[in-house]
């Protein structure tokens, strides 16, 4: 089973949510999705100022194996979009939860995050697609 940090939220498209309490959330992938991608070699992610929308594509993550869309769990305004992924796609897989963050985002509505999985949900998830 994938390592999952349990302070985090989750998605059920792989990209987890650290909450900072102030109003601003930081996103990326799990370790699940960077371990089924395989070694991350592009990465297209949107740039500071850009708005999104909850559960809707941002962009795409291209390993040697395929190519995946990435979704925002949240809605808002990006603040600040991760230069060093950008500039080294592969951190996500060396770091998922910590360099190799995607973006940093200031909330629209912190209710959303309430929408988002658990660490407990998301486990169940794992588990339910491993069957």
């Amino acid at each position: 089973m994938s390592n999952v940090p349990q302070d985090l939220r989750y998605s059920r498209e792989h990209e987890w949510v650290r909450n900072n309490d102030d109003g601003t959330v930081v996103v990326g992938i799990t370790d699940f999705a960077q371990d089924q991608l395989g070694d991350i070699v592009y990465l297209s992610i949107p740039q500071a100022g850009a708005g999104v929308t909850q559960f809707e594509r941002i962009g795409e993550v291209e390993s040697v194996k395929s190519v995946s869309d990435l979704f925002i769990p949240v809605s808002g305004e990006v603040l600040e979009s991760n230069q060093d992924a950008l500039d080294h796609p592969e951190r996500i897989n060396d770091d998922p939860y910590g360099q190799g963050w995607l973006v940093k985002v200031r909330l629209s509505d912190a209710a959303e995050l309430e929408k988002l999985l658990t660490p407990a949900e998301y486990e169940q998830h794992l588990a339910a697609q491993a069957e």
